[in-house]
C-alpha cells in the first residue's frame, strides 16, 4: 500500500491551485497556506527550478475530531497536498491520512482518517 496518492493534470500548476482551492470547498476545507517552494528555496540561495507549491488545508470540524481523541494528530496537521511540475506534466498529491494515522496507532482514528482520505482524493480528482 503506498503512503501517498498522485494524479496527473493537464492544468498548469496555478490553474490546479485554483480550481483546489474551488473544490475543497465542497468538502468543507479550507487553503490555509500556499507555499510556493521553489521561491522560498531560490530566496535562499538554492537553486532549484522545479514550480512546487504545498498546500496546507484544513477541515475545522475533522480537525477538532481527531484531535479530541488524540492531540497526537496535531503532529500530521494541517492535511498537506502537493502541486508540482515532474518534467512537462504537473502532478497533484498528498500523503494519504490512513497512513500518517497507523503511526500513531490508535484505532479510534481510523474511520476519521479515511473519511478524511477520501474527502481529499475525491477533491484532487475534481480539480484535475
Amino acid at each position: 500500500m503506498s503512503f501517498h496518492y498522485t494524479v496527473e493534470t493537464t492544468k498548469t500548476i496555478e490553474e490546479a491551485v485554483n480550481s483546489l482551492e474551488e473544490v475543497l470547498k465542497n468538502y468543507k476545507f479550507g487553503i490555509l497556506w500556499n507555499f510556493d517552494l521553489t521561491a522560498k528555496l531560490q530566496e535562499k540561495g538554492q537553486n532549484f527550478n522545479v514550480p512546487y507549491r504545498i498546500l496546507e488545508v484544513c477541515n475545522p470540524i475533522e480537525a477538532n475530531r481527531v484531535l479530541t481523541q488524540n492531540q497526537q494528530v496535531g503532529y500530521f496537521l494541517p492535511c498537506k497536498i502537493a502541486v508540482y511540475k515532474d518534467g512537462d506534466t504537473t502532478k497533484i498529491g498528498l500523503p494519504k491520512p490512513s497512513m500518517l494515522m497507523e503511526v500513531i496507532n490508535d484505532p479510534a482514528l481510523k474511520d476519521i482518517a479515511a473519511e478524511v482520505e477520501t474527502n481529499l482524493i475525491n477533491a484532487i480528482n475534481e480539480a484535475k
